[in-house]
């Protein structure tokens, strides 16, 4: 869709002014030109100008959401807004490969399911194969058609029912009881690395130092260096991408799902019209309906506090969001934006190649920690790669 921002108007406009009316993010400052009362229902006049009370509007849906907050309207926060005008009961809710169903109303569906002890996956509004087999189980326990779909029948019999159980999160338990079991060690566990762009999609182009390098280039290097750190310690890696192609966060989730997965990290880096903007961010799943990635949320926390600790990059902390790469994979996720290509400090932090091998490093040893399950007494940023490789070997030959 075409981006809508401060200053345009027309149709697409009074669309975004209605549905953020609806939920409630417009109260005030729209014009009686734009907004008239009909029949005790708000009218959106077809020519509605994206004024600056839409752009807060927009800004506060978009940090609600977990999304990219600019108050711009591009094609992630438009879904979002069609996503949140879905109320439970609206639609008939069903499992289709062809068209995914996404949605508040999806979320509201998992959320009554996990409740009732039938749906141990993450709410995030998707309705895959999970929410499917969760709602047929449900029916089949109260005696109808177990054919997954959430129809009137389906939904007057999760009211009558009522919760049973309420309070935690089976898919975060499920999720730390997973790398509990898994044990300490770094050697079987299986990861996949995602480094940004690829194919013709160079991004920012750099004259440093070191010679004129690419945003797709320090990724993928930082990529390899990681890959081979992690394979010296016995881990299996994946790449979710091929060198030469740029696949969408949408189709990077879908590869990497096939492979299994006990992680992902996901490597980006950052740009700002504003030169002074700097530093570090971790990224991981969580949305406005109190779902998060437990063990996303804290790989994000120990990879922050590792490269900080070891390089001059700013601390920008973790953050949860819904991006696609973070909703879409099945395995905890995180997002490690790096560093501001905009930033001269940044910049001369990136284009180091032993900086990329510290980044690596303190990559790998975030890893670590969250697998040693705060067992470790090593403070953040002393535990080195040789001393992390040394205890893995020692203990693989006790094994």
């Amino acid at each position: 869709m075409h981006r809508l921002r401060h200053g345009d108007h027309g149709p697409a406009v009074a669309e975004v002014r209605g549905t953020l009316s609806t939920l409630g993010f417009l109260h005030n400052g729209v014009s009686t030109t734009s907004r008239e009362a009909i029949n005790g229902s708000q009218w959106i006049a077809p020519d509605a100008v994206f004024d600056h009370h839409l752009d807060s509007a927009v800004r506060a849906f978009q940090q609600q959401r977990g999304l990219l907050v600019d108050g711009v309207v591009g094609t992630a926060t438009y879904r979002s807004l069609k996503e949140a005008s879905y109320r439970l009961g609206a639609r008939t809710l069903i499992y289709q490969l062809s068209a995914p169903l996404y949605g508040d109303d999806v979320a509201a569906l998992q959320t009554k399911l996990q409740d009732l002890g039938f749906y141990p996956g993450r709410v995030d509004g998707y309705f895959g194969p999970q929410t499917h087999e969760g709602l047929s189980s449900f029916q089949r326990e109260i005696g109808i058609a177990s054919d997954g779909i959430c129809g009137p029948q389906t939904l007057r019999s999760l009211d009558l029912l009522g919760t049973r159980v309420t309070g935690g999160s089976p898919h975060a338990i499920t999720e730390e009881e997973l790398v509990r079991r898994s044990g300490p060690q770094l050697s079987g566990k299986r990861i996949v690395i995602d480094p940004d762009l690829g194919g013709g999609e160079t991004g920012i182009v750099l004259d440093t130092a070191f010679g004129p390098i690419t945003e797709s280039d320090i990724l993928w290097d930082l990529a390899s260096r990681l890959e081979g750190r992690m394979a010296a310690t016995g881990m299996e890696t994946f790449l979710s991408r091929p060198h030469d192609q740029n696949p969408s966060p949408a189709q990077r989730a879908e590869t990497s799902n096939t492979f299994e997965a006990d992680l992902m990290i996901s490597l980006r880096c950052s740009a700002s019209t504003s030169p002074h903007a700097n530093g570090v961010a971790s990224f991981h799943f969580g949305n406005s309906h109190g779902a998060t990635s437990r063990i996303g949320q804290v790989l994000s926390s120990f990879i922050q506090r590792e490269i900080v600790a070891r390089t001059s990059l700013q601390d920008c902390r973790t953050h949860g969001r819904t991006w696609d790469l973070l909703r879409l994979t099945n395995m905890p996720t995180v997002q490690v934006d790096i560093g501001y290509l905009t930033n001269e400090s940044d910049v001369s932090v990136l284009a180091n190649p032993r900086n990329r091998d510290i980044i690596a490093e303190s990559i790998l040893i975030a890893v670590k920690r969250l697998y040693l399950l705060g067992q470790d007494d090593q403070p953040t940023g002393t535990f080195t790669f040789a001393e992390l490789l040394a205890e893995e070997l020692s203990k693989a030959d006790q094994a």
